[in-house]
C-alpha cells in the first residue's frame, strides 16, 4: 500500500506485523505499538491502543489473521475450529463498535469459502485484511466529499462542531467531512468537545488538526449549548460506533446531550460513518448493547483520586442519539435520512 506522507494512519501492516499509533500515548507521545499475536491485538482494542470503529474493525481483520497464523494444523476442519475461538475472542473486546463485528464476521467468510490448503486459507485471510484497510481508507475521502455537499450552504465559511473522534486516527467518519471542507475553503473552524472521561476530543482532535493546520478550538462538554446560543457553531458532525436500521445511532458518551441542543437552536447535527457501521439486524437502539468500562476513567486522573471514599460510580462508553434528531447519516452512499437506511440497503442488494 503506498501510503500518503502528510496523512495518520492508525493501523499499518509492515514486515509480517502490525503498527498502531499508540493513541491512549497522544498527544504527548507520538509512538507506535507494533503487533505480532492475535492476544496482543485484542488487548490493544480493549485498552484502546486502537479505536474508533472502523479502525478497531481493521485492527481486527488483522488480528484474525495473525491468530490464523498461529495455529499449527494442517487439518481444514480442525483450523477453522482453532480460528473461530479467535473470533470469539476478538469479539468480545468492544461490545459496541459494529465494525468489528463486521470485519470479523467477513473475515470468517472468506476462511470458509477459500478452498485449497489451510495456507491458502492463511494466505486468503491476509489478503482480505488487506482489502478491509485499503477500502476504508477510499471510504473516508468519499463519506468526506459526500458531507461536504449537504452543510449548510451560508455562510460561505463554516464553523462546525465534533464529538469525540472520528478522524484518521478512526478512519471513516465526522473528521473526513471536516478535512473536505477544509479543503475546499468552506471551514473557518472547529470547534471540539473535550469528550470526557477518555478526553478523546481534547487529545486526539486537537491532534490530528494541529498536524493537519486546520484551526482548532477546544471547549469542555458543557460549554456545548452556549456555544450554540452565541451562533459559533453553524453544525455539528459526528462519528458513530453503531447505526440501528431506524437510525438511531450510539457513538461515544455525551453526544446525545449534543444532538438535544442542536435540535434545541435548530442546528443541523449530521452522522459520518461508513455504511457497514449500520446494523440491519437491529431494530431501533434500545437494542445496541452499550459497553460499561472501568470506573477509574472518571475517578481518577493519573495518580490523582478525585473523589472521597464511598462514593458509587457509572461509567457509560456510549448514549444513543434518536433517529429524529438526526439531519442524515453521511456515509460512502451518499448522505441518508435515517428513516431511508433500509431503503438503501435494498437499493445495494438490488
Amino acid at each position: 500500500m503506498r501510503l500518503s506522507t502528510n496523512q495518520v494512519y492508525p493501523v499499518i501492516w509492515h514486515n509480517d506485523s502490525v503498527s498502531l499509533i499508540d493513541q491512549t500515548r497522544l498527544p504527548n507521545e507520538y509512538t507506535f505499538v507494533e503487533i505480532h499475536r492475535s492476544e496482543d491485538m485484542a488487548r490493544a482494542i480493549k485498552t484502546m491502543i486502537v479505536r474508533g470503529a472502523p479502525a478497531i474493525g481493521m485492527a481486527a481483520a488483522y488480528g484474525m489473521y495473525l491468530g490464523a497464523r498461529e495455529i499449527q494444523t494442517s487439518d481444514r476442519h480442525e483450523f477453522l475450529q482453532h480460528l473461530d475461538k479467535v473470533a470469539q475472542m476478538l469479539r468480545s473486546t468492544r461490545p459496541t463498535a459494529v465494525n468489528l463485528y463486521w470485519a470479523i464476521s467477513r473475515m470468517m467468510k472468506a476462511a470458509y469459502e477459500t478452498l485449497g490448503t489451510v495456507e491458502d486459507i492463511k494466505q486468503t485471510l491476509l489478503q482480505t485484511a488487506q482489502a478491509i484497510n485499503a477500502e476504508d481508507l477510499q471510504t473516508c475521502q468519499t463519506i468526506g466529499d459526500n458531507g461536504l455537499a449537504v452543510l449548510p450552504t451560508t455562510p460561505e465559511k463554516l464553523t462546525l462542531l465534533t464529538h469525540c473522534n472520528a478522524g484518521a486516527l478512526a478512519t471513516s467518519g465526522a473528521l473526513g467531512v471536516v478535512r473536505s471542507a477544509w479543503r475546499e475553503g468552506r471551514l473557518e473552524r472547529l470547534f471540539a468537545g473535550e469528550t470526557r472521561p477518555r478526553l478523546q476530543g481534547a487529545k486526539l482532535t486537537t491532534w490530528e488538526c494541529v498536524q493537519q493546520g486546520i484551526p482548532v478550538t477546544l471547549i469542555t462538554d458543557n460549554m456545548v449549548a452556549h456555544c450554540m446560543k452565541q451562533g459559533l457553531i453553524h453544525a455539528v458532525v459526528v462519528g458513530a460506533d453503531r447505526v440501528a436500521a431506524n437510525g438511531d445511532t450510539a457513538n461515544k458518551i455525551g453526544t446525545y446531550s449534543v444532538a438535544i441542543a442542536a435540535k434545541a437552536h435548530n442546528i443541523p447535527f449530521f452522522v459520518a460513518a461508513p455504511f457497514s457501521t449500520v446494523d440491519f439486524e437491529l431494530a431501533d437502539g434500545s437494542k445496541i448493547p452499550i459497553e460499561e468500562r472501568d470506573p477509574r476513567e472518571i475517578y481518577q486522573v493519573g495518580d490523582t483520586i478525585l473523589t472521597p471514599a464511598g462514593v458509587d460510580f457509572y461509567n457509560p462508553a456510549f448514549d444513543v442519539t434518536p433517529a429524529e434528531l438526526i439531519t442524515a447519516i453521511i456515509t460512502e452512499n451518499g448522505a441518508i435520512a435515517p428513516g431511508e437506511l433500509v431503503k438503501s440497503q435494498l437499493k445495494q442488494v438490488a
